[in-house]
C-alpha cells in the first residue's frame, strides 16, 4: 500500500475527518488494500464482520435477499464511503450482501485490529462516534422520506438522491454514471420493474431526464425537484 496515498484518501473520509495526525497514522498503520473486479462479491449477507471497508475508487451496491430470492438494494456507494454502516461498533454479522458494480479499489480495515486500536487510543472511538451519530440520524431521516411517499414520489427522491450525491455537473445537466437497471431501481424504491419502465419512459418524455447504457442523465434537476412537489 501507498502510504502517502492512504493518507491522502482517509484524510477525505468523514468517519476520520475529526482525527488528529497521530491518530490517523494508527489507522493507516492497520489498512489493506484490496481490489474487487466488476460483479464480483466483496461479503455475504450474514457471514462474519471481518473488516470495514472504504472505496478508493469505483461503485458498490449492498443488497438484501428475501426467502424468495429477491434483492432488495439497500444502497449504491461511491468513492469515498464507507461499508456496511454499522461500521465498528457491534459485533453483528455483515446485514446484506456487497458487490462490486465496476472494477473497484477498496482500504479494508479488520475489525479486530481495529479494537485494539480504539482500546490503546480511545480518543479515536469518541471522536468516529460522534461522526456515527450524525450519519445515522441522517439515514433515518432518508427513510422517513421515503416511506411517506407513494411510487412516482419515491423514484423522483431516489433519481434527485442519486443526482446530489453521484452526479457529476456538465452545465445544465447532471450524468450519473452508475450501471443501474430497472429491476435495481425497482428493489431500491419498494416498486416492480414494469412500474420503474413506465415512469421512465413517462419522465423521458417530458425531457426531464434520459435513461442510457450505464448512467442517467438528468436534464434539469431543479425540473425534477419541482415534479417531487406536485401532488
Amino acid at each position: 500500500m501507498n502510504k502517502e496515498k492512504a493518507s491522502e484518501f482517509l484524510q477525505q473520509v468523514p468517519l476520520f475527518h475529526d482525527l488528529n495526525a497521530q491518530e490517523l497514522e494508527r489507522i493507516e498503520d492497520i489498512a489493506i488494500s484490496r481490489f474487487a473486479a466488476r460483479k464480483s462479491t466483496i461479503f455475504l449477507e450474514g457471514s462474519e464482520k471481518e473488516a470495514v471497508y472504504f472505496i478508493r475508487n469505483g461503485g458498490v451496491k449492498t443488497y438484501k435477499t428475501d426467502e424468495n430470492g429477491h434483492e432488495q438494494i439497500v444502497s449504491f456507494l461511491k468513492t469515498g464511503d464507507m461499508f456496511p454502516h454499522t461500521g465498528f461498533f457491534n459485533q453483528n454479522p455483515y446485514p446484506a450482501t456487497a458487490e462490486a458494480i465496476v472494477d473497484t479499489h477498496l482500504y479494508a480495515i479488520p475489525v479486530r485490529a481495529f479494537e485494539q486500536v480504539m482500546l490503546s487510543t480511545p480518543s479515536i472511538a469518541v471522536k468516529m462516534m460522534r461522526v456515527m451519530g450524525d450519519k445515522i440520524r441522517d439515514l433515518q431521516e432518508k427513510l422517513q422520506v421515503l416511506s411517506g411517499q407513494d411510487v412516482r414520489h419515491r423514484l423522483l427522491s431516489f433519481l434527485i438522491q442519486l443526482a446530489e450525491y453521484h452526479g457529476d455537473p456538465r452545465g445544465s445537466k447532471i450524468v450519473i454514471n452508475l450501471p443501474m437497471t430497472h429491476q435495481e431501481i425497482a428493489s431500491t424504491i419498494g416498486t416492480t420493474r414494469e412500474t420503474v419502465n413506465r415512469l421512465l419512459n413517462h419522465f423521458s418524455k417530458e425531457s426531464l431526464l434520459k435513461f442510457e447504457r450505464n448512467r442517467i442523465v438528468i436534464m434539469e434537476l431543479e425540473a425534477l425537484k419541482r415534479q417531487r412537489e406536485l401532488k
